[in-house]
C-alpha cells in the first residue's frame, strides 16, 4: 500500500469504527475506491490499526477508564459473549466477510430498524448504573454484530437502549466495550503473524505502514466518538438510519452494474 493508500484507509477505519454505520461495508468501497490489491498484509494491516482506534477511547475517557475494578469486572461480563462466540466460530464469520451481498443486505435491514429505534426505545430507567446483567445482555447484543454489516457499535448501543440505558449512556458504553473485543481481535490477528517466519517478515516490513495507519486511525477516532454523541442526542439513529440504507443500495447497485468489490 501506498503512504496515500494508508491514509484513506485509517481515515475510514477511524471515523466509522464507532459510528453505528459498519466500518466493513465501509471498506468495500474504499478498497474498490482506491484499487488496494487484497493481500495478507492488508487484511492483517484493517484489523490491526483498530488498536489505534481503541486507543483514544482510554485517552478521551481516560478518568472513567483508571477509576475502578468494577469497570473492568462489568466490561469483562459484557466481553465473553462475543469471544465465546468468536472462538467457536471464528471460520465460519470470516466466510460470511467475503459475502458482500450479506453486507449490502444488512446495511440496509440495520439502517430500516434504525429509523424506528428511537421509538421503540423512548423510556430510559431512572438508575443508568452498568449491572452485570445489562453487560451481559449487551454483550449478547454484541454477538449479532459479527454478521458483517450489521454494525457492532449499533448493536451494542441498541442493546443498552434496550436495557433502558440513554442514548449517551449506551453508546458510551458501546465505546468502552470496543476496547477488550477490539484488542482481542488485534492482538489474534498479530498472534496469527507472528507464529509463521513470513508473517514476521511480513510485520518488519511494513512497520512503517502500520504505525501510521494507527496514529491516522487514532486521531480520527477520537473526533468520531464526538460526532457520534452529538448527533445522537440532538437527533437519535434517524441520520444513521438513511445513511445506511444509502450505502447498502449503493453496493447492490455496483454489483448489479458487475463490479467486482471484494472485502479486504
Amino acid at each position: 500500500m501506498t503512504a496515500l493508500q494508508t491514509i484513506i484507509i485509517a481515515i475510514v477505519e477511524g471515523l466509522t469504527e464507532f459510528l453505528p454505520v459498519s466500518s466493513t461495508g465501509h471498506m468495500i468501497i474504499t478498497e474498490a475506491l482506491c484499487g488496494v490489491e487484497s493481500t495478507e498484509f492488508v487484511k492483517a494491516f484493517t484489523v490491526i490499526i483498530q488498536f489505534g482506534a481503541i486507543l483514544s477511547v482510554v485517552v478521551l475517557y481516560h478518568r472513567r477508564f483508571f477509576k475502578s475494578w468494577r469497570f473492568y469486572w462489568t466490561l469483562l461480563i459484557a466481553f465473553v459473549p462475543a469471544g465465546v462466540v468468536g472462538l467457536l466460530l471464528g471460520d465460519k464469520i470470516d466466510a460470511l466477510l467475503e459475502n458482500v451481498p450479506v453486507i449490502a443486505a444488512m446495511l440496509i435491514l440495520g439502517g430500516v430498524f434504525m429509523l424506528f429505534a428511537d421509538k421503540l426505545f423512548h423510556k430510559p430507567a431512572q438508575s443508568q448504573e452498568i449491572t452485570p446483567r445489562r453487560a451481559f445482555l449487551i454483550g449478547c447484543c454484541q454477538c449479532i454484530a459479527m454478521i458483517p454489516g450489521v454494525s457492532r457499535s449499533m448493536a451494542t448501543t441498541v442493546g443498552g437502549m434496550a436495557q433502558k440505558l440513554t442514548r449517551r449512556h449506551a453508546a458510551e458504553f458501546s465505546f468502552f466495550l470496543a476496547v477488550p473485543t477490539m484488542f482481542a481481535a488485534t492482538a489474534y490477528k498479530l498472534f496469527k503473524l507472528l507464529r509463521t517466519s513470513d508473517g514476521q517478515a511480513i510485520l518488519m516490513d511494513n512497520l512503517g505502514t502500520l504505525l501510521l495507519g494507527n496514529l491516522v486511525a487514532f486521531v480520527v477516532a477520537f473526533f468520531s466518538m464526538k460526532l457520534f454523541i452529538d448527533i445522537l442526542t440532538k437527533y437519535g439513529f434517524k441520520p444513521f438510519g438513511y445513511y445506511r440504507i444509502g450505502l447498502g443500495t449503493i453496493i447492490l447497485s455496483l454489483l448489479l452494474l458487475g463490479y467486482n468489490l471484494e472485502i479486504i
